[in-house]
Formats: structure tokens, sequence, C-alpha cells
């Protein structure tokens, strides 16, 4: 019973710490870390003892699967040195150099207990550091840094802190420690292959949702506990196999159970990443208090962690910029991947926040090493006080440095280009594969609601003022007002008794995969809370578009006012302007009822055109259906 309370408390205040850091907009994780504190100093709740073995194998993994599975493989591929020089490299550096100030500041204890407490601490978390990340909206390129370093970092570290727990007990070499992380790395991405390669058999062989979804539940444990079962890194068969599910999975049939799978995700994602912040707020009383009777004495043993947790903040940036400006002063990679501006490995270097994942790896720790309550503070210091001193220093470092987040205009024109290339594939394959007995109207039905689909991505790119008046826009909100009328009447009808509950049922299940599949494009409260985007948008994508038609079309500057003339004949309305990179004309997109501006091509043979609405800089190659 007291578990069952315990679980459920926890589920509420993080639910309410959400939504009430969402209102004020506050850091979530700061937030739960206060809350914590003080919910550890209540008389009436009972002192919480995390269990190692929770975190590592009941959070951990399915923490890190989640990442995997939504991170890019291509972009884990392109950023491979980087992440390699930050997950590997600066963990193994971080584990010698905090180690040696540990044991320089407490010679009491071993060498291998200092070096176990550099472990620790040495790696950023995979939560703390992409949360805050995402939300003072940093560049993708920050962003897929941070995430890649945080999906592999925890391996080499939990692998560090195994052999250093081996040493405290005995002799170990250098080659020991050696061959140990070459066999954790091997036989983690071996198994991850072989247990990623399983899933997907089933996964191609079972349309059963409710099957796909379970056993996408399971993957992160049918993964680790093989690699740990033979000494490999767990950690890093999680990674893998995510990253692999992650990319083949679109591929295969069986949309709904994506979608149930992605929504399931979300929500243990959202339940887990926000419960061990709370459970790092709670461990602060017990872990202060068993420092009480330590011989070393107050004084030291909190200067003591504050020296560590200055090493920690100093030693990131120590590493950070010459593994990111060093292997670019070699000519091959220079030209292949430039150096980036000071600014992003400033932000990489101040965003190494840790986690629970550092509390409950200090915790493993044997009991009878000396002084090792301090130790454990050690590791609950640094992890609150980066959670502080950066997470919340983060964001005012980011605006004063200048450093944008994602153009969320830009995002919206390479969408509505790639839905252009999408919807021309899919009404060529209607074309291919429609048969002379197929109905006209089934054919005209499935061309309308495909482009419908595809000018609803164009006419998001328009003037803020129309948003609410486009056509797409307006059908959704008409229809989901219609949906609602539906969905009251059926429920009126069902408290009458005369249909049967299935049968109830299956038409408000209808209704509800009709409502979910409307592009109404509701406002996420947390991209806007965390996205900053710059003041001045429309530029092109960078690689988009390039043929022929566009290299050689000429600049136009647009008309302070422009209008089109067909629209103003007509007495209709236009939704977005495009103007015709030829001669000039103006005319209305393929929202709007006239669709003058295609006409004006189909009329004139121009190829290309740019766009007319303020703060926008994109132009369109009608001939190849191409962005420049």
């Amino acid at each position: 019973m007291d578990v069952s309370l315990g679980l459920l408390t926890l589920v509420a205040v993080v639910c309410a710490a959400s939504a009430l850091a969402r209102r004020l907009n506050l850091s979530l994780p700061l937030l739960l870390v206060v809350i914590g504190v003080i919910g550890s100093y209540l008389p009436f709740i009972a002192p919480v003892e995390l269990d190692p073995e929770l975190v590592l194998v009941g959070i951990l993994p399915p923490l890190l699967y989640a990442a995997a599975i939504r991170t890019s493989l291509v972009e884990f591929r392109t950023n491979l040195r980087s992440i390699s020089l930050m997950s590997v490299g600066y963990v193994i550096f971080g584990t010698v150099a905090i180690g040696l100030i540990v044991w320089w500041l407490i010679p009491e204890i071993p060498l291998a207990a200092a070096f176990a407490l550099g472990a620790v601490v040495a790696p950023p978390d995979a939560v703390a550091a992409t949360t805050i990340a995402r939300r003072v909206g940093l560049p993708r390129r920050v962003v897929g840094l941070l995430e890649g370093e945080s999906l592999v970092n925890d391996a080499v570290a939990l692998v560090l802190l195994r052999t250093a727990i081996v040493a405290i007990g005995g002799s170990v070499t250098v080659w020991q420690v050696a061959s140990d992380i070459v066999f954790a790395a091997s036989g983690g991405v071996v198994i991850g292959l072989i247990a990623a390669w399983l899933l997907l058999q089933i996964r191609r062989r079972v349309r059963n949702v409710a099957i796909n979804t379970s056993m996408s539940l399971a993957a992160p444990f049918v993964a680790y506990i093989p690699a740990e079962a033979i000494h490999a890194s767990g950690v890093l068969a999680v990674v893998v196999a995510g990253l692999v599910i992650g990319t083949k999975t679109p591929a295969m049939p069986g949309g709904a159970s994506r979608l149930s799978q992605r929504s399931n995700w979300a929500t243990v994602q959202f339940l887990l990443e926000n419960s061990v912040f709370l459970l790092i707020g709670l461990q602060v009383r017990s872990i202060i208090e068993a420092t009480s009777g330590d011989s070393l004495g107050a004084a030291r043993i909190w200067g003591t962690c504050a020296v560590i947790l200055v090493a920690v903040l100093v030693l990131r940036p120590v590493w950070v910029f010459p593994a990111i400006y060093l292997p670019r002063l070699i000519p091959r990679i220079r030209r292949v991947d430039p150096a980036p501006p000071w600014q992003l490995p400033t932000i990489v270097s101040w965003a190494g926040m840790r986690g629970v994942v550092t509390l409950a790896a200090v915790f493993a720790l044997p009991a009878d090493v000396a002084h090792r309550p301090v130790l454990v503070l050690a590791a609950l210091v640094v992890v609150a006080g980066t959670l502080v001193v950066q997470g919340l220093t983060l964001p005012s470092l980011v605006r004063i440095l200048g450093v944008h987040g994602p153009d969320t205009h830009a995002d919206a024109l390479s969408q509505a280009a790639l839905m252009d290339q999408a919807t021309a594939a899919g009404i060529e394959n209607l074309r291919q594969h429609a048969r002379p007995d197929d109905s006209p109207e089934v054919l005209a039905m499935l061309e309308r609601r495909t482009q419908e689909r595809n000018r609803a991505a164009w006419e998001r790119l328009g003037r803020s003022e129309l948003a609410d008046r486009t056509p797409s826009k307006r059908y959704v909100q008409l229809r989901l007002n219609m949906l609602d009328a539906e969905r009251d009447r059926i429920l009126k009808l069902r408290r009458t008794g005369a249909y049967a509950h299935e049968v109830i049922s299956e038409v408000l299940d209808m209704l509800d995969v009709e409502e979910s599949m409307l592009d109404s494009a509701p406002e996420d409260a947390d991209r806007d809370s965390r996205t900053e985007t710059r003041p001045d948008t429309g530029g092109v994508p960078r690689g988009v578009g390039g043929c022929e038609h566009l290299q050689a079309a000429g600049e136009h500057p647009v008309p302070p006012d422009p209008q089109c003339s067909d629209c103003v004949r007509e007495g209709t309305a236009p939704v977005h302007l495009r103007m015709c990179l030829t001669c000039g004309n103006v005319g209305c997109c393929d929202s709007s009822t006239g669709k003058h501006a295609t006409k004006h091509f189909q009329q004139s043979a121009h190829a290309t055109m740019c766009s007319a609405e303020p703060r926008e800089s994109w132009r369109w190659c009608y001939v190849d259906e191409l962005l420049g």
C-alpha cells in the first residue's frame, strides 16, 4: 500500500509541477529538484533511499532508448568525431583529472576510490542537458551533439566505474582497463545489433498494434539484460538498438503501431525523466545527515565538495575547445567541416549538467570505502550545483551570445518542400495504378485530398494575420466543431440504451481517428517555451534548390504593396501572393480561389516565382518543383 501511494504521489507531483512550470515559464528539472529538497525535510515524508539497480536497470535503459529512437542516425554519423571526443575522450579525461583532485583533497581514501568518484561525476546527464538545451532554444547542431554525447557517455563512465571498483579490492593494470573498455564497447554494439535485428524481424511479421507496442516497451531490456549478463555495456547495447530500430521502423508497414508506440514512449519518457529530478531532491536530507559524524569535519567536507564542483565546471571547457578546434587544423577535416563560431563550443561547455545517473552510480561504491558518505555528498553537490549554476544561467548565456534556435519559418518552408515532393510521388503512383474501371469520382477525390494536404503546408508560410483564415485552417476549425456536435449527439443516444455499447464505441473511435488525422497544427506549449526564432525569417534552408532555372532567374524586387490583379478583377480574396521572377506578375497561391500564380506559369511558361509575402525570401521552380 505504501509503495502504491508513493508512486501515485510521485506521478501527481510530476504532473502538477509540469503544469506549473509551463504556466510560469520555469525550468521543470530545477523546479522538481527544489520540490524534492523541500519534501526531504518534511516530517511526514519517509527518507528515500535511491537504489542504484532501480536507476541503472529500471530507469536508464528506457530513457536512453526513448532518446535513441528519436535520434537521426545520419546526424549521429555526421557528428561521430565530435560525439566520440566528448562522450569517450572527455569522460576519460574528467575521470582521471577529477580523480587526482579528489585524491589530493582526501588522501585518506584509495586512489581507485578517487577515480571511481571521477567516473561518477564525469558524464553530463542525458536528460538534464537536453531538456534545458531544448527549452532555451539552441541550434540543432548543439542539441544533436549534446544528445549524441549523452547517449554514449554513461556507458563509458559505468565501465570506468566498474573497473575502479574492482581496483579498490586489488591491483588493476592499464592493459586490463583498456581491454575492459574494448570488450564492453564491442560487446555492447554486437548485442545491440542482434537485439535490433530480432525485434525488427518480429515487427515485420506482426501487425497487431498491442503486440508491437508491448515489444517496443520491452526493447531496451531485450538489449540491456543480455549485454550486462556477459559483462558488456548494456547502456551501449540499448543505444545501438534504439538508433537502428528508430531508423528502420518508419519504412515498415503499420502506421497505427508507430502512432501507438510514439504516444506510449512520450508518456514513459515524460514520467521517467521528470521523476528522476524529484528523486534527486528527495535524497538531499539523508545524504547530508550521513556525513554528520565523519572525521574530516564539516568545514573540510564542504570545502572539498565545493572544489570538486568548481573542477567539474572548469574541466569541461578545458576539454571542449581543443576537442572542437584542434581536429580542424587538419586541412582535410577543415574543408568538409569548417570550425564553428566560438559561441557554440562556449554553450556546449556550459551545458554539462549532471543528473540522476551520477547520484545512482555513486551508491555503487563499496560500503567499506573510507569516507564513503563524503564521496556521496560530493556527487550530490556536483549534481545540484550544475543544475542550479549552469541550468539557471544557460538561458541568459544563450541570449548574451546571440545564439538562436531553429528558425521555425525555415522549418515550415522545408516541410512544405518535402510535402510537395511526397504529393507528387503519391499522385504519380495513383495514376500508374489506376484501372480503367476505377470511378473517376474516387480518383478525383484522392487527388484533391492529397493536393489539399500539400497546400495546407504552404499556407503556413504566409502572414500571421491570415493564419486563421486560410482554407485549410478554416476547414479544420469547422470540421472540429462538427465532430464535437456529432460526438455530443452520439453520447446523448448512448444514454437512451437503444444502441449496443460496442456499436457506440466503434462510432466514437471513428470520430477520434478522424480528429487525430486533422491537420489542426495546435500550438505546442513546449515548443513555444523553448524555441527562439530569428526576428527576420524567411530564408531558404541551406542546400535546398539549385536547378538551372533558379540559378538563371534574376532578382526582381517585390512591390511595396503587391496585389493580384486577377483577384481584384474577379472579386476574389487571395490567401498568399507569389511573384513571377521573369516578368514580375503577381498572382495568388494555389490555396486561393483563382490559383493565378500557377495559371500564369501554365500560360506563359515562366518557370520561376518567389514569395511576395513580407519577410519571405524563398523562390520556386515550377518545372523542376524545387526550392531555391
